[in-house]
């Protein structure tokens, strides 16, 4: 294929992908609930051009061990050759690489599958032709892995219907191993529900069935997509939206006496019910729901949480955690109750010890490197967890941070830095970033006192 008028050779047009995924849009929108059988034929170099750019290169490398540098030699040519595969159907989808990351506090860890760079673009291509189709159907309570939608937008949604309630019950909602048991009959009778394009379900197959390779052994799981695959989050959305999004919306709220909404993050979710029996009726059916898909909620994780204003009916109300926060009612500095959020203990803990493992492999390297990484590690943190009202876990991680620091260069040789030196001499010279919060919400709804 030559290169289109006033393109580059490698370099893919973004109009002429941008048209094509409109039409797709447009085509899905006017076709609500009907399956669509063409949209393989809009992958040709251009779309597979723009898949790699849109494809990490500083990912971990596959059982190939290819890295992205290597498949970029010969660009061109290998994206010819992958997409020739991919439409004839000889495309042969290589296992995963399964490694283990902690996990909570660090006692579990969570299993992450690794493809190989080019099986990484052909995903990509395969996730981009469907994105658009799937963008009609799902719902607004869905915020995980989706275009303009992350997890500070469902938190701040949360927040907002919350407060709008003045509080109420809360179930946390924990499926066990997700995308470990996620069943695949059901997934691809899903998929063909809205798709029927015979390449695009012959390479979602080819993926769900391709293995796992683990410390050189090969194995073949019967149930899942493995976590870490870049078709693996839209199409666990896909099974989510009909398990549970259609499902509560369509059956479960109709059905309430007082309100209800659901807010989804990919498996993470929370319901909220502004009536107690509501709450208690849908706990009950929910293992049922789940089950009749093939997954089994987490007995202990998942519980129904009274979560009321402190002014409604007294007592003390309860906690839960969402999206790495545990979120309680606190009173604002105008003496006004409101929902705050602070870090969740297991992700503060899992967090300080990844800075502590970084700090005791590098800590030979120059003292200015090391403020260096440990301040970009500051800056992630804080532009996660740095929302309003979690000042003070984020000044807690930051000081957290010094003293594993402290520790580390305390044991570079036999003289010890001591804390006294580093607080009093090392560290304003190598000062860390301060603790500041980088995303703020409106307080206009706070309960009143």
């Amino acid at each position: 294929m030559e290169p289109l008028e006033g393109q580059t050779a490698g370099t893919p047009s973004p109009s002429t992908v941008s048209t094509k995924l409109q039409r797709i849009a447009n085509l899905a929108r006017e076709m609500p609930g009907m399956a669509l059988t063409t949209l393989a034929h809009h992958l040709d170099l251009d779309w597979m051009l723009e898949a790699y750019r849109r494809t990490r290169k500083d990912g971990a490398v596959g059982v190939d061990g290819q890295t992205a540098a290597e498949y970029e030699a010969q660009l061109e040519d290998n994206l010819r050759s992958l997409l020739g595969r991919a439409k004839s159907g000889t495309y042969r989808a290589p296992p995963v690489r399964r490694v283990h990351i902690p996990k909570g506090n660090g006692s579990e860890t969570r299993p992450i599958g690794i493809p190989t760079f080019e099986d990484k673009v052909l995903q990509r291509a395969v996730v981009m032709a469907l994105e658009p189709v799937y963008e009609q159907d799902f719902l607004s309570c869905s915020y995980g892995f989706r275009p303009g939608r992350g997890q500070h937008d469902a938190l701040g949604e949360f927040w907002n219907q919350a407060m709008a309630m003045r509080g109420g019950w809360v179930i946390e909602v924990d499926i066990r191993k997700f995308f470990d048991t996620l069943d695949r009959r059901h997934l691809q009778d899903i998929v063909r529900q809205r798709v029927r394009d015979g390449v695009l379900l012959r390479l979602i197959g080819k993926w769900l069935n391709a293995g796992v390779m683990e410390d050189g052994a090969l194995a073949y799981p019967e149930s899942g997509t493995p976590q870490g695959g870049v078709v693996s989050p839209l199409l666990a959305n896909i099974y989510l939206h009909e398990v549970m999004d259609q499902w509560f919306e369509g059956v479960v709220r109709p059905r309430m006496r007082g309100r209800a909404f659901l807010i989804r993050f990919a498996d993470d979710m929370v319901l909220f019910f502004e009536n107690e029996g509501d709450a208690r009726a849908v706990m009950r059916v929910l293992p049922k729901r789940f089950a009749k898909y093939g997954l089994a909620l987490h007995p202990e994780k998942t519980r129904l949480v009274r979560f009321d204003s402190p002014n409604a009916k007294g007592g003390d109300p309860g906690t839960f955690g969402f999206l790495g926060f545990t979120h309680y009612w606190g009173r604002t500095l105008r003496g006004l109750w409101t929902i705050k959020r602070r870090t969740a203990a297991d992700r503060f803990t899992r967090a300080v010890r990844r800075v502590a493992d970084w700090c005791r492999q590098h800590r030979h390297a120059p003292l200015r490197e090391q403020q260096q990484e440990l301040n970009r590690k500051l800056r992630g943190h804080n532009g996660y967890y740095g929302i309003t009202g979690n000042s003070r876990a984020l000044e807690r991680f930051r000081k957290a941070v010094a003293r594993v620091w402290c520790k580390w260069l305390g044991r570079r040789s036999q003289r010890s830095i001591g804390p006294q030196r580093f607080f009093a001499q090392l560290l304003p010279k190598f000062q860390l970033l301060p603790a500041r919060p980088v995303h703020s919400v409106l307080l206009g709804l706070e309960a009143k006192p």
